[in-house]
């Protein structure tokens, strides 16, 4: 049986890492894309199925080179995790144009360009589509004009892809993560920022980035096999609680 492949983005950290590394224990082989280059060889080198390749997913020139180099390395690409993104967080009145558009143009034109030029090779495998974007995009809030912004429009464009790709039998699925207890999550968040989540999320808690990569491997397998066009939010309940001031909930 011949081995499957999956393309990661935003590979060399964080939720991507991990989703790297549970897919690998599963069996598959990850092409594992940053544009972080130092970062991403340490976090390759120990990972035997696990191979490194340096691009900047918000760039069209190589995006295309990416697509091309990890075609002809592997021969088949069988799911592709859309992670790579970038964060800003300021008032909507202090965003500037250029602002916006840094953002957009990882988190939402970076997936739209990797998937357009991965969506050959799945057709072949009949693979799977999972882009990662934020209970950002479901749920308004301060400081977010760009970022939920972008993350909203992840989420539509995903079932664009459902809708449009199912005849192929090419699955896409979006995940959205709520507050994760990332390394950077936790260097900025203060006490009091930690304390307002746990009490306004039901489970009382962060989530974990292998939590986060449970769910994303479990959509690019064969498990989920009738499973597109889905939003999931992984949030421990965040969403589902709407408003959900804790003084409410007694």
């Amino acid at each position: 049986m011949t081995q499957k492949v999956a393309l990661v983005t935003g590979a060399a950290r964080g939720i991507g890492l991990a989703t790297s590394k549970l897919l690998i224990e599963q069996g598959w082989k990850v092409a594992m894309i940053d544009r972080d280059a130092s970062e991403l060889a340490i976090a390759a080198e120990p990972l035997e199925q696990g191979f490194p390749f340096e691009y900047d997913v918000s760039l069209p020139d190589d995006v295309d080179k990416m697509a091309e180099a990890v075609i002809s390395t592997f021969g088949r690409i069988d799911a592709v995790v859309n992670n790579a993104g970038v964060a800003d967080f300021r008032p909507l009145a202090e965003t500037t144009f250029a602002d916006w558009r840094r953002i957009m143009e990882t988190n939402l034109d970076g997936l739209f360009l990797v998937s357009q030029a991965t969506i050959p090779a799945l057709k072949k495998t009949k693979g799977a589509l999972v882009n990662i974007a934020s209970i950002s995009g479901l749920r308004a809030s301060t400081l977010r004009v760009a970022y939920g912004t972008s993350k909203a429009a992840v989420i539509h464009l995903t079932k664009q892809q459902a809708a449009e790709l199912g005849e192929f039998g090419v699955r896409a699925n979006c995940v959205c993560p709520g507050p994760v207890r990332t390394k950077l999550a936790m260097a900025v968040h203060t006490p009091e920022i930690i304390a307002a989540y746990h009490d306004a999320i039901p489970l009382n808690r962060y989530g974990t980035e292998s939590e986060l990569a449970d769910l994303i491997t479990y959509l690019c397998s064969e498990r989920a096999s009738y499973v597109t066009g889905q939003v999931i939010a992984a949030d421990g309940g965040f969403e589902s609680t709407g408003v959900g001031l804790p003084a409410l909930r007694g």
